[in-house]
């Protein structure tokens, strides 16, 4: 989801709804991660413009069947790695590595253009998290490089205390392996201390893979509640800014 022309979506600016079962109080949670596109980050169509052109280049005619079957897929699989996504796409492994590299690229330059957008509300939220003793981590399905523009072009290096890409952990989202090696950098003994939040279904699966006791789903990005609660969304909230609202502490 992409925001209006006042630069804040429907969803963010409808009053705060949580629907949840039983979630732990901030004073159990020790981690947060949090996805970036979708979730903290609007990236202005940045994804699907550089999918496009990326496909050109491999010579998939754009408007053709392939074409839109190819970049449904990549629609469909938000959140998940963007390398894992090509080498879905194109069966030869070089073909795949070149693409990938196209689409960095190409997300380099409309990065360059000023596409990428903080949710509203999305700094507050960490910074309540920093605050409530919660440890942040920025988790993206982007490559390093890409990660390290989007954050620069943000002025957010730093922001978190760790930023994770799939090759950080060896695979990407819907496997748990980037939750769980922020697990380990930041030095928690228990992976039900991890709030896990992201906008696709994607992320709900990592985080149930990996143990999290909350994981919950954002209606800022790729998929919509109903699609969040069938992964297994422990809550949904409209917005990262109503991360507070879902984990500060409550009398029983």
């Amino acid at each position: 989801m992409t925001p209006d022309s006042a630069g804040v979506s429907a969803a963010e600016r409808a009053p705060a709804v949580v629907h949840r079962t039983q979630q732990p109080a901030a004073r159990d949670v020790r981690l947060a991660v949090l996805a970036m596109v979708g979730t903290t980050v609007f990236d202005g169509g940045l994804m699907e413009s550089a999918m496009a052109r990326t496909l050109a280049d491999q010579g998939v005619a754009a408007g053709s069947e392939q074409f839109e079957r190819m970049l449904r897929y990549a629609r469909d699989t938000s959140g998940t790695s963007k390398l894992a996504v090509f080498r879905h796409l194109f069966a030869e492994p070089a073909r795949a590595s070149a693409a990938n590299s196209f689409f960095e690229r190409s997300c380099d330059e409309l990065i360059a253009d000023g596409v990428i957008q903080a949710v509203p509300g999305a700094e507050d939220a960490i910074g309540w998290l920093r605050d409530a003793g919660i440890k942040i981590c920025l988790a993206t399905g982007f490559g390093r490089h890409t990660q390290n523009m989007v954050l620069e072009s943000l002025g957010w290096m730093g922001l978190a205390d760790l930023s994770l890409c799939p090759a950080d952990a060896g695979r990407g989202r819907p496997y748990p392996d980037m939750i769980l090696t922020a697990v380990l950098a930041l030095d928690l003994d228990d992976v039900r201390e991890v709030a896990v939040v992201g906008d696709s279904c994607a992320d709900i699966e990592s985080g149930l893979r990996a143990g999290a006791t909350t994981v919950a789903g954002v209606l800022t990005g790729a998929h919509g509640e109903p699609a969040l609660r069938a992964a297994g969304a422990t809550a949904v909230v409209q917005s990262i800014r109503d991360l507070p609202v879902l984990l500060e502490p409550r009398s029983a």
